[in-house]
């Protein structure tokens, strides 16, 4: 039998570093959409609102100097830079065999890290679609990896009243919602 050759997709992982349980997100996305989709669609994912900087670093082995990223950060890269509006996830994944991995950096201050995996192609198209995740992202502006698990071992007071760690839902996510922040 042959092989269908209409795999349009790929099923991406998150996983936030630094914080145990695990917080996680499976979704699948059209492999046509560029990097600057590609994150607007993993902050619909983890619930965050989309309002700080952030960039995409892959390379050999732990030497993750190349970037993709906004216009900007080119000077602050090691590494290769490319812009995230002119790199579709396809161009990126080319005939690598999957799982590729690579790390997603948000809100510069704070420093959220995330693993992210393309893990397997998929067939379909259009929006991005929520398969399955585990436990509440951490509210915006919380302070990073480190201060999260200082407020979940009590060490310091919660900063946002009726936040749920555990709560999660993935009927809950809406990739429409979300607003691209705005390039400058």
């Amino acid at each position: 039998m042959a092989k269908k050759s209409g795999a349009e997709r790929v099923v991406v992982k998150v996983f936030t570093y630094g914080i145990q349980p695990k917080i996680w997100r499976t979704f699948s996305i059209s492999i046509k959409v560029n990097f600057l989709e590609l994150s607007d669609a993993i902050q619909a994912a983890m619930g965050w609102e989309n309002k700080h900087p952030h960039e995409f670093r892959h390379g050999k082995g732990k030497r993750l100097v190349d970037v993709i990223g906004p216009v900007g950060l080119e000077d602050q890269t090691l590494g290769d830079f490319q812009d995230e509006l002119k790199l579709s996830v396809a161009g990126y994944m080319g005939r690598k065999r999957l799982p590729l991995r690579m790390l997603y950096r948000y809100d510069f201050a704070d420093e959220w890290i995330h693993e992210i995996v393309f893990d397997k192609r998929a067939e379909g198209e259009g929006a991005p679609e929520m398969i399955d995740g585990g436990r509440a992202c951490p509210p915006e502006d919380f302070g990073g990896a480190f201060q999260y698990m200082q407020a979940k071992a009590g060490e310091i007071e919660w900063a946002h009243p009726g936040y749920d760690p555990d709560a999660f839902d993935p009927k809950s996510v809406d990739f429409e919602a979300k607003k691209t922040r705005k390039r400058k």
